[in-house]
């Protein structure tokens, strides 16, 4: 379950976020998710609980913004959005998609108390 590691990377950046800004605890943690980050969001919820336990972040609400899938169509030269990876420009119905985004993971912000 790589979604335990990547709590893991979370909690050393909320910690050292909560360090450098004098926080004590935070209360809820905004991620923001592409649409082919590859993140299983239950189990990410699961790991999540499981990782924050004795941190800053203990019993911190997370919430996932998904990000859609993006790719520029080399067809029409329009960047449109998509639902998976291979589905074929929603424009034109060309062929040829360069991804953009969709598979990132970030912090949007913190919620401290």
């Amino acid at each position: 379950m790589h979604e335990m590691s990547l709590c893991e990377g979370l909690r050393d950046v909320i910690e050292d976020q909560a360090q450098q800004h004098e926080v004590n605890r935070v209360t809820r943690v905004r991620l923001e998710l592409g649409r082919f980050a590859g993140v299983e969001k239950d189990a990410l919820h699961f790991a999540f609980d499981v990782v924050m336990r004795n941190s800053v972040a203990e019993g911190a609400e997370l919430v996932v913004i998904d990000l859609p899938g993006r790719a520029l169509c080399y067809d029409c030269m329009e960047e449109v959005t998509i639902e998976h990876r291979l589905d074929p420009c929603p424009t034109c119905g060309g062929g040829k998609l360069m991804p953009q985004g969709g598979d990132e993971m970030r912090i949007k912000d913190l919620e401290v108390a």
